[in-house]
């Protein structure tokens, strides 16, 4: 994949804060003809940058008021069992496989703590597990590239 222009960057920054925006409006505000603006767009879908776009939703708003974090050590011959258990828990919003002491990190969102229990009992079947409560997100940093820029 070639290195991407600035210009290829600020596209990236619109469209993780505002996915919805059209080809016509991305090129108005990074300085491009909605014709130039689209092509960048596909080229950066294309070589595989933007993956996909979606909803963001508020799970609170869905009734899911508590908010987790698990960390979870267990064993190579436990692993895949634990991932195909997250896979099938519908509380469980994401899944890291990290280095370190812990194994597998689970974003969980619960309706209440009797859930968030169950959720935990059963990870721990796996391995130890500790559980911390998020008291606030806040929002993703967009992404680019490490490449350097100069201003």
């Amino acid at each position: 994949m070639e290195s991407l222009d600035q210009i290829d960057r600020d596209i990236l920054i619109l469209l993780q804060a505002e996915g919805r925006l059209t080809g016509a409006e991305v090129g108005r505000r990074v300085g491009l003809s909605q014709p130039a603006a689209g092509a960048r767009i596909q080229r950066l879908e294309k070589n595989g940058v933007i993956t996909g776009y979606r909803a963001v939703v508020d799970p609170a708003a869905l009734g899911l008021n508590i908010h987790a974090v698990i960390r979870l050590r267990t064993t190579h011959a436990q692993l895949s069992r634990a991932l195909d258990f997250a896979s099938r828990t519908p509380e469980v919003a994401s899944t890291l496989r990290v280095t370190g002491e812990d194994c597998l990190i689970f974003d969980v969102h619960c309706p209440q703590a009797g859930r968030l229990e169950e959720v935990v009992d059963a990870l721990a079947r796996y391995g130890p597990v500790t559980t911390s409560l998020v008291l606030r997100a806040y929002p993703p940093k967009p992404l680019t590239d490490a490449t350097p820029t100069t201003s």
